[in-house]
């Protein structure tokens, strides 16, 4: 699994604001923290370049974009330049997923 490298840091602050919002317990956060950070022992980031800043540049003129997604996509595209087999990008956020797609990405789940 290959991730952008400021994953971990979108998903606590997924995880806090879920708890300030609807009332998740801190035990569930915590316990979400674990699994987070079990995942992250496993993964590959994909770290911060020069090349990735201009690609996420290019991505905010194309696309409607926070600048902490164009970045994640940015980094996607980077990672398939690499590979010959096609991976899957996996987001939950309607405005990157259509992104992802019109950058030619097979995005996961498709049922969103």
């Amino acid at each position: 699994m290959f991730v952008w490298w400021g994953t971990r840091t979108e998903c606590v602050s997924a995880l806090m604001r879920r708890m300030r919002e609807s009332g998740t317990t801190i035990e569930e956060v915590d316990n979400s923290r674990l699994v987070l950070a079990s995942l992250a022992l496993s993964w590959t980031k994909l770290e911060p370049s020069g090349e990735i800043r201009n690609m996420a540049e290019l991505l905010l003129e194309a696309h409607p974009l926070k600048a902490a997604d164009a970045f994640q996509l940015a980094a996607a595209l980077k990672w398939r330049e690499g590979v010959e087999a096609d991976g899957e990008f996996v987001s939950l956020d309607r405005r990157l997923r259509d992104a992802a797609f019109a950058e030619g990405l097979m995005v996961v789940p498709t049922d969103l």
